[in-house]
């Protein structure tokens, strides 16, 4: 339904306008993107590695990134966002390591992504809110109260190993800081390279709103949710045309897409 909703929305624009801002875009700046991308790849396997060795499991950092990008890469094809953690735990169980540290390891390396995206979600809500009714804002509210008790209550339930580990959560938190600093240059980048400048900050906000919509467990990896709220936002905030905003998103998958290869 939502690619369908993006196949839409494009034609509105016209396919000839979005095949051209595809040809606008500059090869540099995409390959700059890439690396970017592929640089945050590495903060998210160093934040999974330090979780794992702070709670005694012996791996080497090699072997972290190998199944981190296994599990990126497998993750186009699993059903919601997550599977590809599901091959990384099965990946960790096979070369031996503990199955209940490598499952909390999980869950604790996702929620401190889920806080490290938290503390920017403010940068997306501002201009969000400025633009919606008083009736979508008090609803997007109370949503994220309810949304802000569950996760306080996992982190608690899930971080027992590493509570009195505070230097490894702060570093994995560092980590996580770096992951998202290089997600956030890789999409400006793109955006730079369709001849937009668009604010980091803004950047760094509209994606982060976009990560959010992608949690909600209804499709592969969140094709075509990340696709069409990225289009949407781009749109509506960032000051491009629906074609190109639907070319900035589907570049975004490309990139993810590339970046996820070394894992196969």
């Amino acid at each position: 339904l939502a690619l369908a909703l993006l196949i839409v929305l494009v034609q509105e624009e016209g396919d000839g306008q979005l095949f051209s801002a595809l040809r606008r875009v500059s090869i540099g700046y995409f390959l700059a993107a890439v690396v970017a991308l592929t640089t945050s790849r590495l903060f998210a396997a160093t934040r999974w590695h330090i979780l794992l060795k702070s709670a005694g499991v012996e791996i080497p950092f090699l072997r972290s990134v190998m199944l981190t990008f296994t599990g990126n890469f497998s993750s186009n094809f699993l059903p919601t966002t997550i599977g590809g953690d599901v091959v990384r735990l099965a990946g960790a169980m096979q070369l031996g390591y503990d199955r209940a540290v490598c499952v909390a390891s999980l869950v604790a390396d996702r929620l401190i992504g889920l806080a490290g995206m938290s503390i920017a979600l403010p940068l997306g809500l501002v201009p969000v809110f400025s633009m919606s009714s008083g009736v979508t804002q008090s609803l997007a509210l109370s949503a994220l109260i309810q949304k802000g008790v569950d996760f306080a209550k996992r982190t608690f339930e899930s971080f027992s190993i590493w509570l009195k580990k505070p230097l490894a959560l702060s570093g994995s938190m560092l980590a996580t800081f770096g992951n998202m600093i290089f997600i956030y240059l890789a999409v400006y980048l793109l955006l730079l390279g369709i001849d937009h400048h668009v604010s980091y900050w803004l950047v760094a906000g509209l994606y982060t709103l976009t990560y959010f919509v992608t949690l909600v467990p209804i499709s592969i990896n969140g094709l075509g949710v990340q696709e069409l709220s990225m289009t949407f936002l781009l749109a509506q905030l960032g000051g491009l045309s629906s074609s190109e905003s639907a070319t900035v998103a589907l570049l975004t998958r490309a990139m993810f897409i590339i970046t996820s290869m070394p894992g196969a």
